[in-house]
Protein backbone atom coordinates (compact mmCIF):
# COMPACT_ATOMS: atom_id res chain seq x y z
CA UNK A 1 0.00 0.00 0.00
CA UNK A 2 0.86 3.55 -0.59
CA UNK A 3 0.11 7.19 1.13
CA UNK A 4 -3.36 8.23 0.00
CA UNK A 5 -3.08 11.94 -1.35
CA UNK A 6 -6.40 11.94 -2.75
CA UNK A 7 -8.33 15.18 -2.39
CA UNK A 8 -11.94 16.03 -1.97
CA UNK A 9 -13.75 19.11 -3.20
CA UNK A 10 -14.42 22.00 -0.62
CA UNK A 11 -15.45 24.64 -2.60
CA UNK A 12 -14.63 26.01 -6.71
CA UNK A 13 -11.63 26.93 -5.50
CA UNK A 14 -10.62 24.77 -2.57
CA UNK A 15 -9.83 20.88 -2.21
CA UNK A 16 -9.13 19.21 1.24
CA UNK A 17 -6.66 16.14 1.39
CA UNK A 18 -8.94 13.27 2.41
CA UNK A 19 -6.81 12.16 4.99
CA UNK A 20 -5.63 14.83 7.90
CA UNK A 21 -3.60 15.04 11.26
CA UNK A 22 -5.94 15.37 14.20
CA UNK A 23 -4.42 17.06 17.13
CA UNK A 24 -7.11 17.20 19.73
CA UNK A 25 -6.19 15.69 23.20
CA UNK A 26 -2.40 15.71 22.61
CA UNK A 27 -1.15 17.19 25.01
CA UNK A 28 0.73 20.84 24.76
CA UNK A 29 4.29 19.25 25.50
CA UNK A 30 3.78 16.36 22.94
CA UNK A 31 1.93 18.72 19.61
CA UNK A 32 4.77 20.51 18.07
CA UNK A 33 6.67 17.35 17.73
CA UNK A 34 3.64 15.11 16.70
CA UNK A 35 2.67 17.67 13.93
CA UNK A 36 6.11 18.00 12.71
CA UNK A 37 6.36 13.62 12.15
CA UNK A 38 2.92 13.85 10.39
CA UNK A 39 4.16 16.18 8.06
CA UNK A 40 7.31 14.49 7.60
CA UNK A 41 5.27 11.41 6.96
CA UNK A 42 3.16 12.60 4.60
CA UNK A 43 0.21 14.39 6.27
CA UNK A 44 -0.48 17.92 4.19
CA UNK A 45 -3.88 18.79 6.29
CA UNK A 46 -3.35 19.76 10.10
CA UNK A 47 -6.70 19.70 12.38
CA UNK A 48 -6.43 22.06 15.25
CA UNK A 49 -9.03 23.93 17.65
CA UNK A 50 -8.91 26.77 19.60
CA UNK A 51 -10.47 25.06 22.70
CA UNK A 52 -7.76 22.60 22.01
CA UNK A 53 -5.01 24.81 23.70
CA UNK A 54 -2.71 23.90 21.42
CA UNK A 55 -2.58 26.22 18.30
CA UNK A 56 1.16 27.72 18.76
CA UNK A 57 1.99 24.37 19.24
CA UNK A 58 0.56 23.22 16.02
CA UNK A 59 2.45 26.24 14.79
CA UNK A 60 5.53 25.75 15.33
CA UNK A 61 5.00 22.06 14.42
CA UNK A 62 4.12 23.34 10.69
CA UNK A 63 6.61 25.66 10.73
CA UNK A 64 9.51 23.07 11.18
CA UNK A 65 7.25 20.23 9.46
CA UNK A 66 7.29 22.42 6.08
CA UNK A 67 11.10 23.16 6.86
CA UNK A 68 12.17 19.95 6.92
CA UNK A 69 10.27 18.72 4.15
CA UNK A 70 11.43 21.79 1.50
CA UNK A 71 7.49 22.59 1.40
CA UNK A 72 5.99 25.89 0.74
CA UNK A 73 2.82 27.15 2.88
CA UNK A 74 0.23 26.23 0.25
CA UNK A 75 1.42 22.66 -0.06
CA UNK A 76 -0.15 22.51 3.72
CA UNK A 77 -4.00 22.63 4.33
CA UNK A 78 -4.85 23.64 7.91
CA UNK A 79 -7.94 23.81 9.60
CA UNK A 80 -8.51 25.45 12.92
CA UNK A 81 -12.01 26.42 14.72
CA UNK A 82 -14.00 29.15 16.82
CA UNK A 83 -14.77 28.59 20.00
CA UNK A 84 -18.53 30.32 20.12
CA UNK A 85 -18.96 30.45 23.43
CA UNK A 86 -21.34 28.57 25.78
CA UNK A 87 -24.04 30.69 27.61
CA UNK A 88 -25.44 27.52 29.54
CA UNK A 89 -21.61 27.06 30.91
CA UNK A 90 -21.57 30.91 31.78
CA UNK A 91 -19.24 31.81 28.77
CA UNK A 92 -21.22 34.21 26.77
CA UNK A 93 -21.35 33.66 22.95
CA UNK A 94 -19.07 35.42 20.82
CA UNK A 95 -20.83 38.28 18.99
CA UNK A 96 -19.57 39.05 15.47
CA UNK A 97 -16.52 41.56 16.13
CA UNK A 98 -15.04 38.32 18.77
CA UNK A 99 -15.32 35.89 16.02
CA UNK A 100 -13.36 38.01 13.71
CA UNK A 101 -10.92 38.43 16.77
CA UNK A 102 -10.60 35.24 17.30
CA UNK A 103 -10.07 33.98 14.09
CA UNK A 104 -7.13 36.75 14.14
CA UNK A 105 -5.89 35.38 17.48
CA UNK A 106 -5.81 32.03 16.07
CA UNK A 107 -3.61 33.38 13.31
CA UNK A 108 -1.26 34.91 15.56
CA UNK A 109 -1.09 31.48 17.43
CA UNK A 110 -0.88 29.63 14.33
CA UNK A 111 1.96 32.10 13.11
CA UNK A 112 -0.21 31.84 9.24
CA UNK A 113 -1.43 34.46 7.11
CA UNK A 114 -4.40 32.32 6.48
CA UNK A 115 -6.31 29.52 7.75
CA UNK A 116 -7.32 27.08 4.95
CA UNK A 117 -10.61 26.22 7.15
CA UNK A 118 -12.14 27.91 9.41
CA UNK A 119 -15.46 26.46 11.51
CA UNK A 120 -17.55 27.41 14.22
CA UNK A 121 -16.77 24.52 16.36
CA UNK A 122 -20.35 23.53 17.62
CA UNK A 123 -23.56 25.69 17.52
CA UNK A 124 -23.76 26.76 21.17
CA UNK A 125 -24.15 29.81 20.03
CA UNK A 126 -27.58 30.56 21.10
CA UNK A 127 -28.75 34.08 19.53
CA UNK A 128 -25.25 34.70 18.12
CA UNK A 129 -25.18 31.86 15.76
CA UNK A 130 -26.06 33.65 12.51
CA UNK A 131 -23.78 36.64 13.37
CA UNK A 132 -20.87 33.92 14.27
CA UNK A 133 -21.76 32.81 10.54
CA UNK A 134 -21.66 36.45 8.94
CA UNK A 135 -18.21 36.73 10.35
CA UNK A 136 -17.40 33.82 8.85
CA UNK A 137 -18.32 34.79 5.93
CA UNK A 138 -17.07 37.95 5.90
CA UNK A 139 -13.68 36.21 7.03
CA UNK A 140 -13.48 34.50 3.90
CA UNK A 141 -14.41 37.58 1.48
CA UNK A 142 -10.97 39.06 3.04
CA UNK A 143 -9.15 36.33 2.56
CA UNK A 144 -8.36 35.01 6.29
CA UNK A 145 -10.06 32.00 5.17
CA UNK A 146 -10.15 30.18 1.92
CA UNK A 147 -12.95 27.85 3.33
CA UNK A 148 -15.73 27.99 5.97
CA UNK A 149 -17.71 25.84 7.51
CA UNK A 150 -19.42 24.51 11.14
CA UNK A 151 -18.74 21.80 13.42
CA UNK A 152 -21.14 19.60 15.26
CA UNK A 153 -24.36 21.01 13.36
CA UNK A 154 -27.60 19.24 12.82
CA UNK A 155 -30.18 19.63 10.51
CA UNK A 156 -31.97 22.51 11.99
CA UNK A 157 -29.02 24.34 12.59
CA UNK A 158 -28.27 24.29 8.43
CA UNK A 159 -31.67 25.33 7.97
CA UNK A 160 -31.15 28.95 10.35
CA UNK A 161 -28.52 29.44 7.67
CA UNK A 162 -30.51 29.23 4.66
CA UNK A 163 -33.48 30.84 5.80
CA UNK A 164 -31.77 33.58 7.02
CA UNK A 165 -30.54 33.93 3.41
CA UNK A 166 -27.08 33.32 3.66
CA UNK A 167 -24.24 31.53 2.17
CA UNK A 168 -24.16 27.75 3.35
CA UNK A 169 -21.13 26.10 5.01
CA UNK A 170 -18.41 24.70 2.45
CA UNK A 171 -18.01 21.47 5.51
CA UNK A 172 -19.90 20.03 8.21
CA UNK A 173 -17.07 18.12 11.15
CA UNK A 174 -19.01 15.61 12.51
CA UNK A 175 -18.39 12.58 14.37
CA UNK A 176 -18.90 9.76 11.25
CA UNK A 177 -17.87 5.71 11.62
CA UNK A 178 -20.17 2.65 11.27
CA UNK A 179 -22.02 3.12 14.53
CA UNK A 180 -22.65 6.74 13.75
CA UNK A 181 -23.69 7.18 10.26
CA UNK A 182 -26.61 10.19 10.39
CA UNK A 183 -28.44 9.83 6.92
CA UNK A 184 -30.77 12.13 7.99
CA UNK A 185 -27.44 15.17 8.42
CA UNK A 186 -25.90 13.64 5.46
CA UNK A 187 -28.93 13.77 3.31
CA UNK A 188 -29.44 17.94 4.36
CA UNK A 189 -25.75 18.15 3.32
CA UNK A 190 -25.63 16.68 0.25
CA UNK A 191 -28.72 18.85 -0.84
CA UNK A 192 -26.73 21.56 -0.22
CA UNK A 193 -22.97 21.04 -1.42
CA UNK A 194 -21.74 20.49 2.22
CA UNK A 195 -19.05 18.20 2.52
CA UNK A 196 -18.94 15.89 5.55
CA UNK A 197 -15.48 15.53 7.02
CA UNK A 198 -15.61 12.70 9.81
CA UNK A 199 -13.88 12.93 13.45
CA UNK A 200 -13.39 10.05 15.59
CA UNK A 201 -13.62 7.25 13.10
CA UNK A 202 -11.66 5.06 14.87
CA UNK A 203 -14.62 4.79 17.77
CA UNK A 204 -15.08 1.51 17.00
CA UNK A 205 -11.61 0.31 17.56
CA UNK A 206 -11.00 -0.78 21.49
CA UNK A 207 -8.25 0.74 22.35
CA UNK A 208 -10.53 4.19 21.76
CA UNK A 209 -10.10 6.47 24.58
CA UNK A 210 -9.48 4.26 27.49
CA UNK A 211 -7.59 6.81 29.46
CA UNK A 212 -9.37 8.13 32.41
CA UNK A 213 -11.34 10.87 31.41
CA UNK A 214 -12.04 10.06 28.29
CA UNK A 215 -15.34 7.77 28.90
CA UNK A 216 -16.41 6.88 24.92
CA UNK A 217 -20.20 6.04 26.46
CA UNK A 218 -20.05 2.71 24.26
CA UNK A 219 -22.98 0.30 24.73
CA UNK A 220 -23.55 -2.74 25.05
CA UNK A 221 -24.94 -3.97 21.69
CA UNK A 222 -21.64 -1.84 20.02
CA UNK A 223 -19.21 -3.67 22.78
CA UNK A 224 -21.06 -6.56 21.07
CA UNK A 225 -19.90 -6.73 17.64
CA UNK A 226 -16.99 -5.01 17.54
CA UNK A 227 -15.24 -8.19 16.46
CA UNK A 228 -16.77 -7.67 13.02
CA UNK A 229 -14.13 -4.97 12.58
CA UNK A 230 -11.44 -7.25 13.75
CA UNK A 231 -13.13 -9.83 11.30
CA UNK A 232 -13.81 -8.05 8.14
CA UNK A 233 -10.10 -6.11 8.74
CA UNK A 234 -8.11 -9.42 8.76
CA UNK A 235 -10.06 -10.45 5.50
CA UNK A 236 -8.83 -7.36 3.95
CA UNK A 237 -5.17 -7.76 5.00
CA UNK A 238 -5.18 -4.54 6.79
CA UNK A 239 -5.45 -3.55 10.57
CA UNK A 240 -8.87 -2.37 12.05
CA UNK A 241 -7.57 1.35 12.08
CA UNK A 242 -6.95 1.21 7.94
CA UNK A 243 -10.62 -0.66 7.53
CA UNK A 244 -12.44 2.21 9.58
CA UNK A 245 -10.72 4.88 7.93
CA UNK A 246 -10.96 3.41 4.34
CA UNK A 247 -14.70 2.97 4.87
CA UNK A 248 -14.65 6.64 5.51
CA UNK A 249 -13.06 7.59 2.49
CA UNK A 250 -14.65 5.51 0.25
CA UNK A 251 -17.88 7.03 1.43
CA UNK A 252 -16.17 10.75 0.19
CA UNK A 253 -15.55 11.64 4.06
CA UNK A 254 -12.05 13.34 4.60
CA UNK A 255 -11.20 11.91 7.91
CA UNK A 256 -8.94 12.53 11.11
CA UNK A 257 -6.78 10.19 12.95
CA UNK A 258 -4.23 11.18 15.80
CA UNK A 259 -1.42 8.74 16.82
CA UNK A 260 1.51 9.56 18.43
CA UNK A 261 3.06 6.18 17.91
CA UNK A 262 5.03 6.18 14.88
CA UNK A 263 3.92 2.93 13.24
CA UNK A 264 0.31 4.25 13.81
CA UNK A 265 0.75 7.24 12.39
CA UNK A 266 1.94 5.28 8.84
CA UNK A 267 -0.59 3.27 8.75
CA UNK A 268 -3.20 5.71 8.69
CA UNK A 269 -2.28 7.46 5.75
CA UNK A 270 -1.21 4.15 4.22
CA UNK A 271 -4.98 3.59 2.61
CA UNK A 272 -4.15 3.55 -0.76
CA UNK A 273 -3.79 0.06 -2.69
CA UNK A 274 -6.59 -1.48 -1.34
CA UNK A 275 -10.90 -0.78 -1.04
CA UNK A 276 -13.37 -2.34 1.15
CA UNK A 277 -15.44 -4.65 -1.09
CA UNK A 278 -18.87 -4.18 -1.59
CA UNK A 279 -20.23 -6.39 0.20
CA UNK A 280 -18.04 -5.54 3.49
CA UNK A 281 -19.34 -2.07 3.14
CA UNK A 282 -22.55 -3.36 3.14
CA UNK A 283 -21.83 -5.23 6.46
CA UNK A 284 -20.04 -2.34 7.96
CA UNK A 285 -23.61 0.04 6.78
CA UNK A 286 -25.76 -2.76 8.47
CA UNK A 287 -23.91 -1.61 12.05
CA UNK A 288 -25.33 2.18 12.69
CA UNK A 289 -26.31 2.78 16.03
CA UNK A 290 -27.46 6.49 16.31
CA UNK A 291 -26.27 9.87 16.61
CA UNK A 292 -22.64 8.80 18.23
CA UNK A 293 -20.36 8.70 21.03
CA UNK A 294 -17.98 11.18 21.15
CA UNK A 295 -20.84 14.00 20.74
CA UNK A 296 -23.90 14.65 22.29
CA UNK A 297 -25.86 15.87 18.87
CA UNK A 298 -29.23 15.67 21.09
CA UNK A 299 -27.84 17.84 23.99
CA UNK A 300 -30.97 20.25 24.12
CA UNK A 301 -28.35 23.27 24.50
CA UNK A 302 -27.15 22.99 21.13
CA UNK A 303 -31.02 24.53 19.93
CA UNK A 304 -30.89 26.98 23.16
Amino acid sequence: MAKLTTRLPLNAESTIPAVGYGTYLISHEDTEGAVRTAIANGYRHIDTAAAYQNEEAVGRGIAAGLADAGLSRSDLFVTTKLWPGNAAWGDAPRDGAQTRSECEASLARLDLDYIDLYLIHAPYGGPQRLAQWEALVALQAQGKARAIGVSNYNPEHLVEILDAGLPMPDANQIELHPWSQKPELLAVMQQHGIAPIAYSSLAPLSTWRTEPGQDSAKTEAMRADGHVFADIAAQCGVTEAQLLLRWGVQKGYAVLPRSLKLARLRENIDLDGFSVSPEHMAHLDSLDRGDGIAWATGDPRLNA
